[in-house]
């Protein structure tokens, strides 16, 4: 792999407090960062958009290439314990973050792992838009762990019933890639398609888009 570090992946610990997660500060080393950053998409609205409907420069393409292969599917499956081989993938890319982002949640049930993939710069000097490790879907406040959204860093998590997650309000840039590996059930497939899309008509009818 020319850009992302499958050592640093292989070496991090996982953590099982209160779910499976694990967190790789330089999965994507700064020079290489800083490469695939000159290429990210040129978004202006805060929202996921999907990744086949972007234009981007050759070094985010390469990255994109490099998520998508055998052998970080291998590792990352390793690494939790879960074989994704013939699991389907989605891929979305974000660059702003809006008011109504970061709400208590644990992913669709159609998830297996969720991989995040920050691309900020090195200082985030807000608790605002740092992902929140929690132990219930009560409180923000009840977490284990706090990551910030710095450049190059890789948070993934085994999706369960109880994989709860969400951060304080931030208002502004907070670029993030989401890889997700989905499960094999064409219907939990389905159900994830008609969910996001009821969730984007819910949002335009609430005048949250």
């Amino acid at each position: 792999m020319d850009l992302i570090d499958l050592g640093a992946l292989d070496a991090c610990e996982l953590q099982t407090d209160p779910f499976d997660y694990i967190v790789v500060p330089d999965f994507l080393p700064p020079e290489n960062l800083k490469r695939v950053n000159a290429d990210y998409p040129a978004i202006d609205t805060a929202t996921n958009h999907d990744l086949r409907h972007l234009a981007y420069g050759p070094q985010f393409a390469k990255f994109i290439s490099e998520l998508q292969t055998d052998t970080f599917r291998t590792h990352l499956g390793k690494k939790f314990g879960v074989d994704l081989s013939g699991c389907p993938t989605t891929t979305t890319v974000r660059k702003f973050c809006e008011r109504t982002d970061g709400h208590i949640h644990t992913d669709h049930k159609s998830k297996v792992i969720t991989v995040l993939v920050y691309f900020n710069d090195q200082e985030w000097n807000t608790d605002g838009g740092c992902l929140r490790i929690l132990r219930s879907s009560s409180s923000l406040e009840d977490y284990t762990a706090e990551v910030k959204p710095l450049g190059g860093r890789l948070l993934a998590f085994h999706r369960t019933d109880w994989s709860w997650h969400g951060h304080k309000k931030f208002v502004g840039e907070r670029r993030m890639l989401q890889y997700n590996f989905l499960s094999r059930s064409k219907l939990a497939q389905l159900d994830q398609k008609i969910s996001r899309v009821g969730t984007h008509i819910g949002k335009r009818v609430l005048g949250l888009r």
